[in-house]
């Protein structure tokens, strides 16, 4: 269970890590939305997960490698803006919050566009022993 320092230390980031991920974006990558959906810290305050959410989504799998290349960068900004906040900055980790392309998908079934007994190409193919 997350203690409630957990959940402050994680909003803190979260709350910077948006600015700076969405600056980097403004700057560099014309019509790219970054935003920062939940970070998870540990116990031991000593990691934190950050898992972002993309658009286009297209773009996501290059965009998101490139946030991890730059991780000490991003840290060390972090760092730089927390610091009345946080004595130490955990280590971090991105990962995309795929949630959305999730619910797009369930929202595409409902409204019938993908409909598997129209269109039985949508599902995926069964293997065959």
């Amino acid at each position: 269970m997350e203690t409630n320092r957990q959940k402050k230390i994680a909003g803190v980031i979260q709350k910077d890590l948006v600015d700076i991920l969405q600056g980097a974006a403004r700057d560099g990558m014309k019509g790219v939305v970054i935003s920062v959906s939940k970070v998870n810290v540990t116990s031991d305050l000593g990691q934190a997960k950050a898992y972002l959410s993309i658009f286009p989504s297209a773009k996501k799998n290059d965009i998101l490698e490139g946030i991890k290349s730059n991780t000490v960068m991003i840290r060390h900004a972090l760092a730089l803006r927390t610091k009345n906040q946080l004595r130490r900055m955990p280590e971090l980790t991105f990962y995309i919050d795929d949630s959305l392309d999730y619910i797009e998908n369930i929202d595409k079934a409902l409204k019938g566009q993908d409909d598997p007994i129209k269109n039985p190409e949508s599902l995926d193919k069964k293997k065959e022993d």
